[in-house]
């Protein structure tokens, strides 16, 4: 009875000691900037994985958390009261069968939209990395 505890805690405590030194080691990338150093052990056999920036990304917001692309849910409430304004609108540019001139307006919203897109498409190619 006695031997079946032992193997049993043997069993149980194996995986709590090769754990330890996996626990230990770490795979990530750290970031410097400016001229800082790449930090190691004082004998040099440490390998450590850096990401240089430029110093004038050191108090910023990372890049890739600084774009917010506009959803109906993060739009400000002064565009969607404007956008409020346009219903049921009739007459000379309102995209309207009512009225007349009522489809000069859709031309107006189909352009500016068009207008919207390409900017967006431009502002994405120049957040791309150079190859």
């Amino acid at each position: 009875m006695l031997n079946k505890l032992t193997i049993g805690a043997a069993l149980l405590a194996a995986p709590l000691l090769w754990a330890a030194p996996a626990a230990a080691q770490s795979n990530s990338v750290l970031v410097i900037y400016g001229n800082d150093k790449c930090p190691t052990n004082d004998n040099g056999e440490e390998i450590v994985v850096c990401q240089r920036l430029d110093e004038s990304e050191r108090f910023r917001i990372p890049k890739d958390l600084r774009v917010i692309e506009v959803t109906p849910n993060r739009e400000s409430w002064a565009v969607r009261q404007a956008a409020n304004a346009e219903v049921g609108a009739t007459g000379t540019n309102s995209c309207s069968a009512v009225g007349a001139n009522g489809a000069s307006g859709c031309f107006i919203q189909q352009a500016r939209a068009a207008k919207a897109e390409r900017k967006a498409e431009k502002e994405a190619e120049a957040d791309l990395p150079l190859p």
